[in-house]
């Protein structure tokens, strides 16, 4: 890391030597360029091409996850940002690109495949991988879709940096290295605050997903999808593939519509629930979205997350907040307020629900409380082991059911009064744990009109769908 260069300074200071560069071309790296990530504080990283020649902006932030980089890659709530893995080596078992995470039908301008982030940092780049599965590299997939990528970074150093100081606009580029430029370019770029990028990675028309779109590729770990039984509107705000696929393996029939459908079009389709998807960016720039939600909750069973969750939250009149550095990987830790468990669960959001802007606490149902925390810190209620609950205005009594035990933040709420709930995480493994499976499973139930729908042994549910969970069984009762 450096700070301050001069504008020739650096170019002239990281440009490779001849024999730096013979050297490389005997090695699996190959030749590679120089590459310069600039954080609007005037922080500096340098290090080698490993991605798409250009030059990139975007909110740098980082993931988490020692696995699915692709998916990481892939997933549309990335748009807008430029994305640091902390773990060390990406790539080393490349790509099957059926493991795609954009669920976007694809078309002439934009490939079904094509990653909605802006850039990625790692710290080693493997060109070289090895799996039964891989079909290309990731710095194959990089150039072929034109994201600006960079190596050899501490990411330690950057990830510590970021947590620190909050998330920073920043740019990456292959071909500016003068220091003046990059700032001038990167103060003209675009923040995430009060920009509307959902309109930028939602479907553009109605289509459907249904059982026959689950990747057969995926059989060999997944077992058939449940018999379908509910017809689900599912607003796509950057849906991930993988949730599409979650939700028709517990037996819904998936109608896809666009991120601004009015709630009147998706109330003749008579549907038995509507699903909210994860999106992108900043949540108050998506009024048109939560404004048919407002019109959506006490009609219809309706289901939020991530995205979907501050859409409901937004539709109750409730107030946002952007976070330090979000959340963002494969292992955030969340306390399940109903079953008291813990649920290790895949996140990627910059953007939280403040709980006590949804209304007063109800005493009776909040262990006598009658204040919020003046620190806003949730874990609160995790110590008392009480879920409580508040009068909102809009739609009667609303109970935080998951808490973050990182931050103390909301992670989910679910509405008394009305067949409503939601969490700010992803209830499915593309990538991460399936802690929070039975999430899915919880949604059907409320479409039959379960009361206690989210009364489930999450233990048990975690392994529903699974191929070795089957196998362990059976091998279980023969023993």
């Amino acid at each position: 890391m450096a700070n301050n260069h001069t504008a020739g300074a650096a170019a002239r200071t990281f440009a490779p030597s001849e024999l730096c560069q013979r050297m490389l071309a005997k090695t699996s790296k190959g030749t590679c360029g120089p590459c310069i990530l600039y954080l609007e504080d005037g922080t500096i990283f340098y290090g080698r091409a490993c991605g798409a020649e250009g030059t990139a902006t975007g909110e740098v932030c980082f993931n988490t996850s020692l696995e699915g980089y692709f998916e990481v890659m892939t997933d549309p709530s990335y748009a807008g940002q430029i994305v640091t893995m902390t773990y060390p080596q990406i790539g080393n078992y490349g790509i099957d690109e059926t493991d795609v995470q954009s669920a976007f039908p694809g078309d002439a301008v934009r490939p079904a495949s094509a990653p909605a982030m802006r850039g990625m940092i790692v710290r080693d780049m493997c060109t070289t991988p090895s799996n039964w599965r891989s079909a290309v590299s990731v710095p194959e997939y990089l150039r072929a879709h034109g994201i600006v990528a960079i190596e050899g970074v501490d990411t330690r150093a950057l990830v510590r940096h970021l947590r620190d100081n909050g998330s920073k606009m920043g740019i990456i580029s292959t071909e500016i290295f003068d220091v003046d430029e990059l700032a001038e370019r990167l103060a003209a770029a675009p923040t995430l605050v009060g920009e509307n990028l959902v309109k930028t990675v939602s479907c553009p028309a109605p289509h459907e997903f249904v059982a026959a779109d689950l990747p057969a590729t995926h059989d060999f770990a997944l077992s058939a999808a449940a018999p379908a039984r509910h017809k689900v509107v599912a607003y796509d705000c950057g849906v991930k593939r993988g949730i599409l696929e979650g939700l028709v393996r517990a037996g819904c029939d998936l109608t896809v519509v666009p991120w601004d459908t009015p709630a009147s079009e998706v109330l003749d389709m008579n549907p038995d629930g509507v699903f909210l998807s994860n999106g992108p960016g900043d949540p108050d720039a998506v009024v048109e979205t939560y404004e048919q939600v407002q019109q959506l909750i006490g009609k219809v069973p309706v289901f939020g997350i991530c995205l979907g969750h501050q859409m409901i939250s937004l539709a109750c009149g409730a107030q946002m907040e952007k976070l330090k550095f979000g959340h963002r990987g494969g292992n955030q830790p969340v306390m399940n307020l109903v079953s008291r468990r813990v649920e290790i669960t895949a996140q990627n959001h910059g953007f939280g629900l403040l709980f006590p802007s949804l209304g007063k606490l109800v005493p009776e149902l909040s262990g006598g409380e009658t204040e919020h925390a003046a620190d806003g810190d949730l874990r609160v209620w995790v110590r008392r082991g009480i879920a409580p609950v508040v009068m909102n205005e809009r739609f009667g009594r609303i109970r935080l059911t998951h808490v973050n035990l990182n931050d103390g933040t909301a992670e989910g709420i679910q509405l008394l009064d009305a067949p409503c709930f939601s969490v700010q995480y992803h209830p499915e493994a593309s990538p991460g744990p399936t802690d929070a499976h039975y999430l899915f499973t919880a949604f059907t139930r409320l479409m039959d009109g379960e009361e206690n729908y989210l009364d489930i042994d999450t233990a048990k549910d975690r392994l529903a769908g699974w191929n070795f969970a089957e196998t362990a069984a059976t091998e279980t009762e023969e023993n």
